[in-house]
């Protein structure tokens, strides 16, 4: 019988965060399911709104150590150092035998662990993150934050025992950036997505679509940020598109953080009238319900080179709820897999031409078949891309044995 092991899983995001529950969380529980019975998952995460939140009941097994987030700078130097002073107590006083990283910032604080304490490191959701700051615009190219952290990524790419990564070109971007030997291993699972809970029987709830008045409506949703990563009035521009085509049908569901006084300003300059915008921030176990209400998504990730090598978590739930998905080009495999499947709209550039093109191609699609017809015809593409099956068999071989 094998001995019960401790683990200490990085996180550089806030417990709240849908890339908490909808993303980590449920590969946390796998990860656990894998190794022997007994054993400990201690999970790490950086809180942005204020005292540390007190999380729900976990599951038997996982341990939440909540730190306050800071922003690179001098408080964030000061937070690492303070991160790192507590962790390497937690490693020493909970036998710790392994650091699991997601993402490459959290990986800088495993990097450092790793070396301290000699615990084998492995590097999640592996994708670059210093270059993609550089091209959505938050960090000058050359910066200290970008060169400091460029450097811990080929680092953490050379220590890590084993790397994750979100789609198949980050190998050749990984051996070409960061010196990884071209023979080296690097295992692929995508945002997988709970098949079960992203299904048939949560699309459009007839009370909630009698209470926002969505009946007859053509809805469009999207679930995320504007800024960023994801684009800002060019999105509203699409939108525009879409008002231009469905007229007075048209309803968009925003499932964002943001407020309505915080996107008013975008809508205006589209001429986009507010009054057909519903804007919800909604817990990530009531997400189905609501994005189920849609008739098409989208998925506005800037289209920049290094999303080719992210994940949208976004597109597998849609996928799963049988959504058509209107996307930009390069995003991850994605928007290769929407063009080859016919399952939506790539865009072919950031304009009025290419927005109409676009939800013309939308309008195509679901003048195609029923409802059911075009779940059936889209479901299975999240089945093959995005089941949690991917994830657990990784999973099973890096910790099953």
């Amino acid at each position: 019988m094998r001995r019960p092991r401790a683990l200490l899983a990085l996180t550089y995001w806030s417990f709240d965060e849908g890339l908490i529950q909808a993303y980590t969380l449920p590969y946390v529980r796998m990860i656990l399911e894998a190794l022997p019975a007994g054993s400990r998952i201690h999970l790490v995460t950086l809180e942005k709104g204020g005292a540390p939140l007190v999380p729900a009941q976990l599951g038997q097994g996982i341990v939440h150590h909540p730190f306050r987030y800071e922003p690179f700078g001098l408080k964030g130097m000061v937070m690492v150092a303070r991160v790192l002073a507590r962790l390497l107590a937690i490693v020493r006083r909970e036998r710790i035998d392994g650091i699991h990283a997601w993402c490459t910032p959290a990986g800088a604080i495993g990097l450092f662990l790793s070396w301290v304490t000699r615990r084998p490191l492995v590097i999640d959701s592996y994708e670059p993150h210093a270059d993609a700051m550089v091209e959505n615009g938050t960090w000058p190219r050359g910066g200290a934050a970008h060169r400091i952290l460029l450097q811990l990524e080929r680092w953490q790419s050379r220590r890590a025992t084993h790397l994750i990564a979100c789609a198949e070109g980050m190998s050749a971007y990984a051996h070409a950036r960061y010196g990884l030997p071209a023979e080296r291993r690097i295992d692929v699972k995508p945002a997988c997505v709970d098949l079960d809970r992203f299904a048939w029987p949560s699309v459009k709830d007839a009370a909630l679509l009698s209470e926002l008045g969505l009946e007859g409506m053509i809805v469009a949703v999207y679930a995320g940020k504007f800024g960023g990563i994801y684009l800002e009035d060019e999105s509203f521009g699409l939108l525009r598109a879409a008002l231009d085509a469905w007229g007075e049908r048209l309803r968009v569901l925003l499932l964002t953080g943001h407020t309505r006084e915080e996107l008013e300003p975008m809508m205006a300059r589209s001429g986009l009238v507010p009054s057909i915008f519903i804007i919800r921030r909604v817990p990530h176990a009531d997400v189905p319900r609501w994005m189920g209400l849609a008739d098409f998504a989208i998925t506005p990730v800037k289209p920049v080179p290094t999303k080719a090598l992210c994940t949208p978590i976004k597109d597998g739930e849609y996928w799963a709820l049988g959504l058509p998905v209107i996307i930009t080009p390069g995003i991850s495999d994605d928007s290769r897999i929407i063009a080859d499947a016919r399952i939506g709209a790539v865009l072919s550039g950031l304009g009025d031409e290419h927005y109409r093109a676009a939800v013309r191609a939308i309008q195509a699609l679901l003048a195609s078949g029923t409802r059911r017809e075009i779940y059936d015809r889209i479901r299975p593409v999240a089945e093959r891309y995005r089941s949690f099956g991917i994830a657990r068999s990784i999973y099973q071989r890096i910790y099953g044995s």
